[in-house]
């Protein structure tokens, strides 16, 4: 009688730990004291826009009263939320929601 050896190899079961993190967006508020410029200078310095994306952002704001100027996660965003709000500009991080 031949003898066959087979052998199994066993692969340890193995969960993968993925942090998925919400998308959230940063909100700039308008209010009645704040320029248009300091505005526009603010989103160039802090948020990498150009001067046209800018103006248009500070032109939404004055309109609808706020606008989202920035997607990402949380913690790419808070920096920027708080160099915002540090110029005199309301500026809130929100989750997006799911449609």
């Amino acid at each position: 009688m031949l003898e066959t050896n087979t052998h199994t190899k066993e692969s340890p079961d193995t969960d993968v730990l993925t942090s998925v993190e919400s998308p959230c967006q940063l909100i700039v508020w308008n209010d009645d004291v704040t320029t248009f410029d300091w505005v526009i200078e603010t989103l160039m310095e802090v948020c990498g826009h150009t001067f046209e994306q800018a103006e248009q952002c500070a032109m939404i704001i004055h309109t609808k009263g706020k606008y989202s100027v920035k997607e990402g996660g949380y913690d790419f965003l808070k920096p920027m939320c708080n160099a915002i709000t540090e110029r005199g500009i309301g500026a809130t991080i929100e989750v997006m929601s799911e449609h």
